[in-house]
């Protein structure tokens, strides 16, 4: 599936609180099949890591990626270098993963294709 084809994508995060909104093993399963390169990392956050010709394309995306977290307030963990952005969801408010942190996802790799 391509990403601009995800319906995921054309989503929006709601505000959810409680661990009745967290994500099953099936639900996650079912998830990460829509989103090629992204996985469940071993701290349970769903992460991708991202490579770039040089310096100003990885800020530019970084930048990118801070403008949706606001918008969709929902903010992800990243770890920047030279060239490379690790992206990581979790919802910490449902203490595991949630829909909007497959929505994000999904918009971030909407993203990626800039």
């Amino acid at each position: 599936m391509k990403t601009a084809e995800n319906p995921l994508a054309r989503e929006h995060c709601q505000p959810i609180r409680g661990t009745g909104h967290r994500l099953d093993p099936l639900e996650i399963t079912a998830l990460l099949a829509t989103l090629p390169g992204w996985q469940v990392d071993g701290q349970g956050r769903l992460s991708k890591s991202f490579s770039f010709a040089g310096y100003p394309a990885t800020m530019l995306f970084v930048n990118m990626i801070a403008a949706l977290a606001e918008r969709e307030d929902h903010h992800p963990d990243l770890e920047v270098g030279y060239g490379k952005v690790l992206v990581g969801y979790s919802t910490h408010d449902v203490g595991g993963l949630s829909r909007n942190d497959f929505i994000c996802a999904a918009r971030v790799e909407a993203l990626a294709g800039f």
